[in-house]
């Protein structure tokens, strides 16, 4: 009798799951299919998705990054190349120290982070990663394709200083108008 019973309520607990997992399939089916999941940038996901895209986004750059070797040091020559090309290609969503985003930036979404406050969050490999590859349906582009290595280490060298930096540390650093010879 006592085996019957735990049938029954494993039988049971595999038809409840069925029915969640096909209930929550047709109402993303619906969702897909008629067009009602608002894709506007000037509305922002509910709060469950949006902590699922970035936990989801957190893991994967995290994981994907492993292989990456980081350099044991980054040369001053390697910070100097890095911002010319920071604020030729990354300043105007990302900012800087003392530096707003450019005004159509703050029309993504998501938002791009001000890199100063988060990069702290982040290893020289994930961010070396992140540079390279991108992020789909960031607005964040993949250098890769177009930069070699060594021009993402040096951003990423200037990158990982950028918490460190006051306005007038960064002000100093190249000129945006010499660095259009990337």
């Amino acid at each position: 009798m006592k085996h019957n019973n735990t049938r029954q309520l494993v039988f049971g607990a595999v038809m409840g799951i069925t029915i969640v997992v096909l209930l929550a399939l047709t109402v993303g089916l619906f969702t897909v299919y008629t067009g009602s999941y608002n894709v506007a940038a000037t509305w922002d996901h509910p709060p469950l998705v949006r902590w699922g895209l970035d936990t989801a986004m957190e893991n994967s750059v995290a994981a994907q990054a492993l292989e990456v070797e980081p350099p044991a040091e980054f040369s001053q020559a390697a910070i100097t190349a890095g911002a010319a090309r920071y604020k030729a290609m990354c300043q105007h969503c990302h900012g800087g120290p003392g530096v707003a985003k450019a005004d159509w930036a703050m029309g993504m979404l998501p938002q791009p982070p001000h890199l100063p406050d988060v990069i702290p969050r982040w290893q020289p490999r994930e961010v070396f990663w992140l540079v390279k590859h991108g992020l789909r349906l960031s607005g964040m582009p993949a250098l890769g394709p177009t930069h070699d290595d060594a021009a993402i280490w040096d951003i990423t060298a200037f990158v990982m200083e950028l918490p460190g930096m006051t306005a007038q540390d960064y002000a100093s650093t190249v000129p945006y108008e010499t660095e259009h010879s990337h």
